[in-house]
């Protein structure tokens, strides 16, 4: 079977904790783990402890020599991620601190061309892995031209019990350090309570996203 090819536009998702809004619309910016450390930024984490000490202190970019995963802002390629299923089933030993589910959860989306535009305006390196970018047996690209390394039928999945779709659904796309509000296009929600509260957070700000109620992007 010939696999398919990239989206012609490709859509990138970041998933956070709606407690966090309030200060990536306050700064400007979503940061990077390492970034939100060094500048002591309290923020509700949904992530695996393990993974990100991993994604902090181990897994370098390969494109990118001397800088860690856990320095860069990541996304995935699709919404309803395997991530997000975790945070639904709730059940992962590594999600000691987090029992809050996915309703609280929101999609970031970002479109991929801009933000990669923006990124080689300004400097910033950006990479796209094939996998889980907290795995040491991941490979990093910075080429756009190399999307086709991703398994884009498994990014597409919604069936992800064959281990190589559980693999290739959860390659990610980074930007290092810091990720801009203003490349956020859309904010996809849970449901109306997170929607009214995402749009009165929003209410002043100049960037204001799409808001919509997204049941799809959620299990």
């Amino acid at each position: 079977m010939i696999p398919p090819p990239p989206p012609v536009q490709p859509k990138i998702y970041h998933i956070t904790h709606i407690d966090n809004l309030p200060s990536i619309v306050t700064t400007g910016y979503i940061e990077s783990d390492r970034r939100r450390l060094e500048q002591g930024s309290g923020q509700t984490s949904i992530g695996m402890t393990e993974i990100k000490r991993r994604r902090l202190q181990k897994i370098e970019v390969s494109c990118h020599p001397n800088t860690k995963v856990g320095a860069y802002v990541p996304f995935y390629f699709c919404f309803r991620s395997m991530m997000l299923y975790i945070l639904y089933r709730g059940n992962h030993p590594d999600l000691s601190h987090y029992r809050d589910g996915q309703e609280p959860v929101l999609h970031l989306q970002v479109d991929m061309k801009a933000a990669i535009e923006l990124a080689d305006q300004h400097g910033v390196r950006w990479a796209f892995s094939d996998r889980n970018a907290g795995t040491f047996y991941t490979s990093f690209y910075n080429s756009y031209n190399q999307l086709g390394k991703i398994d884009w039928a498994a990014v597409k999945a919604t069936d992800f019990s064959d281990a190589q779709v559980k693999e290739g659904k959860q390659a990610e796309f980074l930007i290092h350090d810091t990720c801009p509000w203003h490349l956020i296009e859309k904010i996809g929600v849970h449901n109306k309570k997170r929607l009214d509260q995402v749009n009165t957070l929003i209410k002043y700000i100049a960037h204001k996203p799409i808001v919509a109620v997204e049941r799809a992007w959620y299990f």
